[in-house]
């Protein structure tokens, strides 16, 4: 199985894209304000590092509200991270 970052697979990052917001245990989900983005690291290296901070990059929570994000698009979320990561 193809493997995205160190630690997650692409069918980690499927099943982490269908948690129910409605449901999902809030004391699992990480503080977006408490991740810090290394810009200091190349691009892909950033992304991982993202990803093993957020633990979850379609769920967290920011300003104690939990959000659950989805891409709608053509674009992939490693895509998507990288755009954003990349400003």
């Amino acid at each position: 199985m193809e493997r995205v970052g160190h630690e997650i697979t692409l069918e980690d990052l499927k099943e982490m894209s269908e948690v129910d917001v409605r449901t999902v245990d809030k004391s699992t989900l990480v503080d977006v304000n408490e991740v810090h983005i290394h810009t200091d690291l190349p691009q892909k290296e950033r992304i991982e590092d993202y990803i093993c901070q957020i633990k979850n990059p379609y769920c967290y929570i920011s300003h104690g509200v939990v959000v659950k994000i989805s891409f709608t698009g053509k674009c992939t979320l490693e895509e998507s991270l990288s755009r954003c990561i990349s400003l």
